[in-house]
């Protein structure tokens, strides 16, 4: 959704107008977490606790992608997110994520007691990112009432403090950025790779344009970043197929839509040039049967699937919407 507001909206518009508009601005901008937020919610208790335990070193973008994917995938993509840390990938064993999944386990074990899991308190987050300090001093009580602990990583001290010594250790305002090169999300068990590249990801949005239009009928768009869709060259030009399936399913599992296509792209190397920061969109009527009037009201689910075949990516979304009743 985009809006364009006059240069002189605000000297044409009262105090009260300009501070409504804002508002509304920051709840489109606020939508799309919210959106996350709830999914996140939903989560089955081992997949929160994966994403619990690798909120440190999982990307905003990788965090979307693994919230809107079905369950059926999920596991796959758990798989994919260490390969893609694996420093290694002809090893059976990957380093990082054994590292990782140690600290974890061992903050879980010396950090409890703060009434929630100790890789998730402050000390567990420093102790996972950077390692065991090399050296680690508690002070039970200082002249201002407060426990401390001071860790170090060399000479630089890192500072944890309890104001009422009830085990709640709270890490201080400070500057971490001398400890970057200890940091294991940017550190020696970090894959490297093609930065430019970003992930395959697309966006879906069930909308009713027209005010007059049923309210069983909607319109699907489908929106793929040109920049995260990887090509095949031919021919002097950029080419793949994107291939789509879209189900909408009622409470039950019972098939209520369907529809699927194939969409090929052919650019040159400067008109891929020119929109890699635009996306490609691809539009599907929604409209059920006529018989879907018992479904108003109720929940239904969207699922989508997108494969590119130039590198055979393949990632599936589903979504939840309502007729109106």
């Amino acid at each position: 959704m985009s809006m364009t507001i006059p240069a002189d909206w605000i000297r044409r518009r009262d105090p009260r107008a300009w501070k409504a508009a804002w508002i509304f601005l920051l709840a489109l901008a606020a939508a799309p977490a919210c959106r996350l937020y709830r999914l996140e919610r939903r989560l089955s208790p081992a997949y929160a606790v994966f994403m619990d335990k690798v909120q440190y070193i999982m990307t905003g973008e990788e965090r979307k992608i693994f919230l809107e994917l079905p369950d059926s995938e999920r596991g796959r993509f758990i798989d994919d997110f260490w390969q893609r840390r694996n420093p290694d990938p002809d090893s059976e064993e990957n380093a990082f994520k054994t590292e990782y999944e140690d600290r974890v386990q061992n903050a879980d074990n010396l950090f409890r007691g703060e009434g929630r899991p100790g890789y998730l308190t402050d000390r567990g987050r420093i102790f996972i990112l950077f390692g065991p300090p090399s050296e680690r001093l508690t002070y039970p009580m200082d002249a201002a009432g407060f426990c401390r602990e001071v860790w170090y990583y060399g000479a630089f001290p890192v500072i944890f403090v309890d104001e009422h010594c009830q085990g709640q250790f709270l890490l201080t305002a400070i500057n971490l950025e001398h400890l970057q090169a200890l940091n294991i999300a940017q550190g020696n068990f970090r894959k490297t790779f093609e930065q430019d590249k970003k992930f395959f990801d697309y966006s879906v949005d069930i909308r009713k344009d027209r005010p007059e239009a049923s309210a069983s009928e909607r319109r699907v768009v489908i929106d793929v970043p040109y920049a995260g869709i990887w090509f095949n060259f031919k021919n002097q030009q950029l080419t793949t197929v994107l291939e789509v399936r879209l189900e909408a399913l009622d409470a039950s599992g019972g098939r209520v839509w369907e529809r699927h296509g194939t969409y090929a792209l052919a650019l040159g190397e400067d008109e891929l040039k020119a929109n890699k920061d635009k996306s490609y969109r691809m539009e599907f009527p929604l409209v059920l049967d006529k018989d879907a009037g018992p479904l108003r009201g109720l929940r239904l689910t969207l699922h989508v699937s997108v494969r590119n075949t130039a590198d055979d990516d393949k990632l599936e979304k589903v979504l939840e919407f309502r007729l109106e009743p």
